[in-house]
């Protein structure tokens, strides 16, 4: 964990102190964005291989205010029930486990809330913010929980307290959660960089660097396309660093999928 802590740390210092040497990614996204989950492999995988030449920072999107006006005629999706068909087609197509009757079950309302809670927890830390991030994918994904309800965030937020203690604090957390109002500014501002760039779909990736011009990458693609862009903007891949063993990146990662292993070792249990 302290390693995982680390090297987030040290991706954040690296925006700040060699920028010029890196590709800079705008990761655009969304706790609800199944599109987004089905990319966790592909991005873990960047992550770690391109450790040393990427550094990146993530804006939701809040991609559902709420169902009353809500429509995506790319899925031809107005209402909850037809979110289930959409998750189900994510999960069969990436491979990654996505818990779709909650759209029937327990749908959520918007995903506004999650998004807030995300900036809560970034506030904190670009660690602790991604972190929440992902655990309130896992939360969603996989165990069928209504991130729109408040309970459910402070759940996940206690949980990542005790999984990195001292690196987060739950109290701070919900002050800027139902307090006051610094949350929900961090988040106007990923909404109107959104707006602004008029993003919507997502993922939703814009890679840069000072040498090439940027590219914007929209949409679930396997890895070949990610790091086919990647090249395209940062030239040959001189610190590409490989996953010794199953057991190595495992214990990199923590929590991980059994599709985020076959990404990096195909086949394997």
């Amino acid at each position: 964990m302290q390693q995982e802590k680390d090297r987030t740390i040290s991706n954040s210092n690296n925006i700040r102190e060699n920028a010029a040497d890196r590709v800079e990614i705008t990761f655009y996204t969304d706790p609800l964005c199944c599109w987004s989950w089905a990319f966790e492999p592909q991005w873990r995988r960047l992550q770690y291989e391109l450790q040393n030449m990427i550094v990146y920072r993530y804006v939701m999107s809040g991609f559902l205010p709420s169902w009353k006006n809500f429509n995506d005629p790319l899925y031809s999706v107005s209402r909850p029930m037809q979110m289930g068909a959409v998750w189900h087609e994510a999960s069969q197509q990436s491979g990654m486990k996505m818990h779709d009757k909650i759209w029937v079950d327990d749908p959520p309302a918007s995903s506004y809330p999650a998004c807030i809670a995300v900036k809560c927890a970034e506030l904190q830390s670009p660690f602790a913010g991604e972190k929440y991030l992902r655990m309130a994918r896992e939360a969603v994904m996989l165990h069928g929980k209504n991130i729109a309800r408040q309970d459910v965030l402070t759940t996940i937020a206690q949980n990542l307290e005790k999984a990195y203690p001292g690196a987060f604090d739950a109290e701070k957390f919900l002050l800027d959660l139902t307090k006051n109002d610094n949350g929900i500014n961090a988040f106007r501002t990923d909404l109107n960089e959104v707006q602004g760039r008029n993003i919507s779909r997502f993922p939703t990736l814009i890679m840069r660097s000072a040498r090439k011009p940027a590219i914007m990458m929209t949409g679930y693609r396997p890895y070949p396309v990610l790091f086919d862009a990647i090249t395209q903007v940062a030239g040959p891949t001189a610190h590409l660093q490989k996953a010794g063993s199953k057991e190595d990146y495992i214990n990199y990662w923590g929590n991980i999928t059994q599709r985020e292993i076959e990404e990096v070792f195909p086949g394997e249990k």
